[in-house]
């Protein structure tokens, strides 16, 4: 069952602008990226539904975030049918994630008050997931589908619309801009934040660091934004 409403885990979506993406079949290396991405000042992670055990993994690492009081939202991705929806949030899961669109997880989702982000690729597909309640939609992947002129294609008629990109968002200023400008509402992140080298010389203060550097941007580029917005002459 999630710890956290739906109501809280979008706003911390929203708030953050930050997802990070991993997935690790070691349950212990795991927790310590977990742990890092919490130091950082992530307040989400996406634990990926990949390889055998998976959701072994997964609860076992809910369990030892509820119980250690790790003060992160645990939620998973790569989820593509209701069943397998249905068993994490069994497992504890509060946001539910997929690269494809699906009606039945959406409902079931719904059902639970669970926030669901399904991957979409146009503006069809994101409207159809808007009409089944999800608040926030993924594009996956990101870079493939248009990348931020994507999203400022489909805000332009559609500004109420919330959209995630992941995949092909880069670990560095000039990429958070372009996503950011365009109007996102929030990145995921995956190998290019968890990165593979860092995890395999176990480095989880360097995880934490570059964690922090990509939430520091994410900040500074909406002080500037909304700086530029304020200063725009109103209608007269």
């Amino acid at each position: 069952m999630a710890r956290f409403s739906r109501l809280d885990v979008l706003n911390a979506m929203i708030d953050t602008g930050l997802v990070p993406v991993f997935y690790h079949p070691d349950v212990d290396v795991a927790k310590q990226v977990v742990q890092a991405c919490a130091k950082g000042g992530a307040r989400l992670v996406e634990f990926t539904n990949r390889g055998d055990f998976a959701p072994e993994v997964f609860k076992e690492l809910a369990r030892y975030i509820e119980r250690e009081g790790v003060e992160v939202i645990l939620g998973v991705g790569s989820v593509v049918d209701e069943p397998t929806a249905a068993l994490y949030i069994a497992y504890g899961a509060n946001f539910i994630v997929g690269p494809v669109l699906n009606e039945a997880v959406a409902r079931l989702c719904n059902r639970r008050k669970v926030a669901y982000l399904p991957g979409c690729g146009s503006a069809t597909e994101i409207s159809y997931a808007e009409e089944l309640g999800v608040e926030i939609v993924k594009i996956f992947p990101g870079n493939a589908v248009g990348g931020p002129e994507f999203v400022k294609a489909v805000l332009a008629p559609c500004p109420w619309t919330r959209i995630m990109p992941t995949g092909g968002v880069e670990a560095s200023k000039e990429s958070i801009q372009a996503w950011f400008e365009a109007g996102v509402a929030c990145v995921g992140m995956g190998s290019n934040l968890i990165r593979k080298d860092l995890v395999a010389a176990r480095d989880w203060e360097g995880i934490a660091a570059l964690v922090q550097q990509v939430l520091q941007w994410i900040r500074e580029v909406r002080e500037a934004l909304s700086e530029a917005q304020s200063q725009r002459p109103g209608p007269r």
